[in-house]
């Protein structure tokens, strides 16, 4: 964005934590504020009206949270926080007006939304046609994308929550890359030994 629309925002930006397991936004809400985490990862989950979840993106240092401030309509989504972190928040009136003043700003935000719809079509085809474990690997790819460092602290049942598999499926994944030495697996703390053959 520009030195002015910067400038403008500044003095409205506001440093808060992001808990892990804090809910941002609830499917149906209309945001008060917009977010841009600096660090940690959100999930934004698609819920089924008989409760299971399925995770069809992940928001982190790449992007903002809150496209529905200036695409104008409700949240579609649940937004829960998979890895704590830090993030700016903004007042979503100030950021819908900056976004009116059409300037780089607006550009800049309509390109992440259509990154954002991109991911979301991609863990689509992946979560129809892939194996849980490439699904596996594309969902550690897209969280280690998003985090400084190797390790990760992720439960096996929160995994198979976001992919929307099996847990039993989850742990033999999980098994056959540790043995594969692509990843080393303990406690929930999974650490990347091997990221260019993940």
């Amino acid at each position: 964005m520009s030195k002015g629309e910067f400038d403008r925002l500044a003095p409205s930006l506001e440093l808060v934590t992001m808990g892990f397991g804090e809910i941002i936004y609830e499917p149906g809400s209309s945001p008060n504020y917009v977010y841009f985490p600096i660090s940690g990862i959100v999930s934004l989950l698609n819920v089924m009206k008989n409760g299971p979840s399925t995770e069809i993106a992940v928001v982190g240092n790449e992007g903002i949270l809150g496209i529905t401030v200036f695409m104008g309509e409700s949240i579609s989504w649940l937004a829960v926080v998979k890895s704590a972190g830090v993030t700016y928040r903004l007042n979503a009136n100030i950021l819908l007006t900056e976004f009116n003043l059409v300037g780089s700003l607006q550009r800049l935000l309509l390109r992440y939304t259509q990154a954002l719809m991109t991911q979301i079509a991609q863990t689509v085809a992946c979560n129809r046609h892939h194996t849980i474990d490439q699904q596996l690997c594309k969902w550690l790819l897209l969280s280690f994308d998003r985090l400084d460092g190797d390790t990760l602290f992720m439960t096996q049942g929160l995994i198979a929550n976001m992919l929307g598999v099996r847990r039993e499926g989850v742990t033999e994944t999980a098994c056959n890359l540790q043995s594969s030495g692509l990843i080393k697996y303990s406690r929930g703390k999974i650490t990347v030994l091997d990221r260019p053959k993940l």
